[in-house]
């Protein structure tokens, strides 16, 4: 089979397309020939080892897996003995190990069935980003209907999700995002739009009981300016390609301090795969809530050209790799 593999860490052009061995399948396991695999942070880090940090789980001197990619959808290849819930031929998406490829495996209770009326590229960039926005706000932030809730970011994945779900909700949204990405922002379902180069919103009047940052260009402080007394905060991702923690530092430290001297709620996103939330997400799509968002594909031989520029940080929702 074709895939993008590496070894060792360094720019795109480090990611060669070569002929491999299928993966082969566990018991619990599914093996899916790749559709579409959607590109992540992690992807990014993967492939540089940067920030540093992620060698603890990547691999400290090179790649331990030289294949890259966790989202993807496709079409059931084979099953694994203990497999229930698939059959050959089903057209599944969800979490796998090495998607940037023709076949790679999943455990079974990491993928679900896909809807009928939804592309396997868009249903491949649904689970890391679908599933942070859910966990971000249903979890973290205890979204209710009715609130006020700002999305910074509304424009890139996990806000194009996050925009989404909040409407669903019953939620009155204000999405953050760059000028070219205001209409799309609107046609999600916003109420507002702000175009965070022509207004600051944390120095204005108004107040939100909720506020998701997917960028983290604001301080934790300056941020909390925008939020209600008894609001809460979810920082969220941004910054991932400095050198040593990317935002670690003001996740972990910074974040949990800062909030035990504040009325408002600082938490972090824990975004956790899982079959339950994937059918949270199944059915905001099967029900027309939510339609995820596909800014680029590249086929799997300009694998480069997608990981280069999902890294210059301006992706309109997605970008996802096609075979």
């Amino acid at each position: 089979m074709k895939a993008v593999v590496h070894s060792r860490y360094g720019s795109p052009d480090v990611l060669e397309l070569t002929d491999i061995d299928k993966p082969l399948v566990k018991d619990d396991e599914v093996l899916v020939r790749v559709r579409a695999a959607a590109v992540n942070p992690p992807d990014w880090a993967g492939v540089h080892g940067v920030p540093y940090i992620v060698r603890l789980a990547f691999g400290l001197r090179r790649p331990k897996l030289g294949i890259r990619g966790t989202d993807m959808a496709g079409i059931v290849e084979s099953i694994g003995k203990n497999v229930t819930r698939f059959r050959v031929g089903d057209e599944v998406f969800g979490r796998g190990v090495g998607t940037f490829a023709e076949y790679a495996v999943a455990p079974e209770e990491l993928l679900v069935l896909k809807p009928a009326a939804i592309t396997f590229e868009q249903a491949a960039g649904v689970p890391m980003s679908g599933l942070t926005a859910l966990h971000a706000l249903r979890d973290a932030g205890g979204i209710q209907p009715g609130q006020k809730v700002l999305i910074v970011g509304a424009g890139g994945g996990v806000g194009t999700f996050a925009v989404q779900i909040a409407k669903s909700f019953g939620a009155e949204v204000t999405g953050v995002c760059s000028a070219s990405k205001l209409g799309l922002v609107r046609s999600l379902g916003a109420d507002h739009v702000i175009d965070y180069a022509q207004e600051d919103f944390t120095d204005g009047d108004k107040r939100y009981d909720l506020v998701l940052d997917n960028v983290l260009r604001h301080s934790l402080s300056d941020l909390l300016r925008a939020l209600r007394r008894n609001g809460t905060l979810v920082p969220n991702g941004g910054q991932f390609y400095k050198r040593w923690f990317a935002s670690a530092g003001v996740l972990f430290v910074k974040a949990p301090l800062l909030s035990l001297f504040v009325p408002q709620r600082i938490r972090r996103c824990h975004e956790r795969p899982g079959q339950s939330d994937l059918l949270v997400l199944n059915e905001l799509m099967e029900s027309g809530k939510l339609t995820p968002i596909v800014g680029r594909t590249y086929p799997l031989s300009r694998t480069r050209e997608a990981i280069s520029y999902f890294g210059e940080g301006h992706a309109e929702g997605k970008v996802v790799i096609t075979m």
